[in-house]
């Protein structure tokens, strides 16, 4: 009898542990125990920028993160700081780093000890366009009259602003004197909120800013947009100014304007992140990019909505650097 007693003891408790296991709690998934530091590779106002305050202030609004997102400009060597301090930062997932065309073009132009595959690639949130600007008060009402203009010009005689100097606007400056055989005289500021301001005060006579970079003065009168650096127009139908929307922009190619270019806008965190950490944020901007303030901030800045995640967007990478390393060997501005 006693025998049967601890069996049917030992078979209780048995039992008893079985069900404390079904009711054990799973582990909870990754989530940041302390601020996410936003890296922007970049000066403020421009189009990088004002994406990373746009998804902190998004975020914020929506709950979408437990924790804050801190957005830091790190613009130092055309955004070498930035990359850099992310490329050092080994195995923090705190720590996310939205990216330009300067993910390639730095390095190559001058050298610094860095390349994207020191990050861990996250997503391609979106592609961003490039613009031909004027100011408003400008003869060239056309894409074909500015290029025409620039063909006729004494060498040197045109001034394009842009962000940096042996990045994405100076290799689309380059592109268009190579397609007009009459050199431009290409002027650096450190931001695209700074370019388009200088256009607007007419220091410069044409920019190739981003979209959102000069939209607000694009609607303010104060801004003509001649045409976009791309083979098919910006889908954006709604009207921003009295008389066009971003549909209504020309390609530059159909304009006679033989240039096309788009700039990455992705994220990445720093090496050694596991594949939790990173589904974190793959979850993050998933529910962001549902969102209808997204939607408004992508038509706002006549994004090309174009996402991308896992082998496709590494695939995209290695593809897109090698372009522009053939783009900057042409223009001469590999480190040597």
């Amino acid at each position: 009898m006693q025998t049967v007693k601890k069996l049917f003891l030992r078979t209780a408790l048995a039992t008893a542990a079985l069900a404390g296991l079904g009711h054990a709690p799973l582990a909870a998934a990754w989530e940041p125990a302390k601020p996410i530091e936003f890296v922007v590779p970049a000066g403020t106002g421009g189009g990088a920028d004002q994406m990373a305050r746009f998804i902190q202030g998004v975020a914020a609004k929506n709950n979408l993160t437990k924790q804050p997102i801190v957005v830091v400009n790190r613009s130092g060597g055309a955004g070498a700081e930035g990359f850099l301090a992310v490329k050092e930062a080994k195995g923090d997932p705190h720590k996310i780093i939205i990216t330009l065309s300067n993910l390639f073009t730095t390095p190559l132009a001058t050298g610094v000890p860095f390349n994207w595959r020191d990050l861990t690639p996250v997503q391609m949130l979106a592609l961003d366009q490039f613009v031909l600007w004027v100011n408003e008060e400008s003869p060239y009402k056309t894409a074909k009259a500015y290029f025409d203009a620039v063909k006729a010009a004494p060498p040197g005689s045109v001034k394009m602003a842009g962000t940096g100097s042996k990045q994405e606007d100076q290799i689309i400056t380059v592109l268009l004197e190579k397609a007009a055989g009459k050199k431009i005289t290409y002027i650096p500021f450190k931001g695209g909120g700074d370019v388009a301001v200088q256009l607007v005060g007419k220091h410069v006579d044409s920019t190739v800013n981003n979209p959102i970079e000069a939209e607000s003065h694009w609607r303010a009168g104060k801004l003509r947009a001649l045409c976009v650096f791309d083979k098919q127009p910006m889908p954006y139908k709604t009207k921003l100014t009295a008389t066009q929307s971003w549909a209504d922009v020309p390609t530059c190619p159909a304009a006679g304007l033989p240039v096309e270019y788009v700039m990455l806008r992705g994220i990445f965190m720093p090496p050694g992140v596991s594949q939790e950490q990173v589904d974190y944020y793959l979850d993050l901007f998933k529910k962001l990019r549902a969102l209808p303030e997204w939607q408004d901030f992508m038509a706002k800045g006549a994004f090309n909505q174009t996402a991308l995640t896992g082998s496709e967007f590494f695939d995209w990478l290695g593809k897109t650097e090698q372009m522009h390393r053939v783009l900057m060997k042409e223009a001469g501005f590999i480190a040597q």
